[in-house]
């Protein structure tokens, strides 16, 4: 229980800590009164203009301290409000526009993460059970090519690829299509993201793997005669799942950084794309509603992982 309750007190004290850095960032580098009001925010010269300036302050709090408006703010976002978008005609709601991209974005990560997931078991006990082989240094070498790659010229070039030379995948994703055709329109981003968390994932459980097999309950089912097969996913993959299960979690964070540069390539209207359509337009509830919905979805991956790993290796728990 002790163990449970400091991991919860951690997760609430980063939310806490980021809500403030990115509110207080927010709101000290520009100015929210013109993203509401446009130039009649500075137009003081007329008593209507000055009256305008006085009720657009009153209404979004920008009449009241710092510490005060972030306490309003913190008030109504854990109760699902999150503010009206000031660069949009109409001020519509921030959560109207959460309602439509967080399921793409979603879709993206979930596909990506099955993709790395796929490959990267399979990868990792085939080049672990041939360590130091020629095929062996052959997939360290696409590892490491998949790890330093930059997302944006590995998307470009699977775009080209898959897309505009072979003619597989289509190159523009539809939001209107139906269900399993954005599923399919999704694949080539989803590789993008994929691959270079498999690779991750491949050379993290491949050492481990390798470190596994040596141990002696490994070389005692060797020696009555269990099959390799049966050495690799029945005794050797499991113990070495601790890190693999860590880096997962991790790692998480890293592909919702690179949906960002994704969703822009492939020109799909998620989370990523809305993030950088408000930060170029300095609409502040936006940029405030994804950070914070991106920041605890990191945490709460991150605390399951955390209770995996607890039931997977009890001592974690008494640690």
């Amino acid at each position: 229980m002790r163990y449970w309750l400091q991991r919860l007190g951690a997760a609430l004290a980063l939310l806490l800590a980021v809500s403030m850095l990115t509110f207080g960032a927010m709101n000290l580098l520009g100015d929210p009164l013109f993203n509401i009001l446009g130039p009649a925010a500075s137009d003081t010269s007329t008593e209507e203009g000055r009256q305008i300036i006085a009720d657009a302050k009153a209404e979004y709090n920008l009449d009241e301290p710092l510490p005060v408006r972030y306490v309003k703010w913190g008030s109504a976002f854990v109760t699902g409000d999150f503010g009206v978008q000031f660069s949009v005609d109409g001020q519509p709601p921030v959560a109207d526009l959460i309602k439509e991209r967080l399921p793409r974005t979603l879709m993206l990560l979930i596909m990506a993460q099955l993709i790395a997931v796929t490959l990267a078991i399979p990868w990792a006990l085939w080049s672990a059970s041939r360590a130091d082989s020629v095929v062996d240094k052959m997939s360290t070498a696409t590892t490491f090519l998949f790890i330093a790659l930059p997302n944006f010229a590995l998307a470009v070039l699977i775009k080209y690829v898959l897309s505009i030379k072979f003619e597989i995948f289509p190159l523009i994703f539809n939001a209107a299509d139906p269900f399993w055709t954005r599923v399919w329109q999704m694949v080539m981003p989803a590789l993008t993201l994929g691959l270079p968390a498999a690779a991750v994932y491949q050379r993290l459980l491949r050492t481990d793997l390798i470190t596994t097999l040596q141990e002696d309950f490994i070389l005692t089912a060797r020696a009555k005669g269990v099959s390799r097969r049966n050495v690799l996913f029945k005794h050797a993959l499991r113990p070495s799942l601790f890190s693999f299960i860590t880096i997962f979690g991790i790692t998480t964070g890293a592909l919702i950084g690179g949906a960002l540069v994704v969703e822009q390539v492939f020109i799909i209207p998620g989370l990523g794309s809305a993030i950088v359509e408000a930060i170029l337009r300095e609409d502040f509830p936006v940029v405030l509603a994804i950070v914070m919905l991106v920041t605890a979805a990191f945490v709460v991956i991150n605390v399951i992982v955390d209770l995996v790993y607890s039931l997977i290796d009890p001592r974690v728990r008494a640690s």
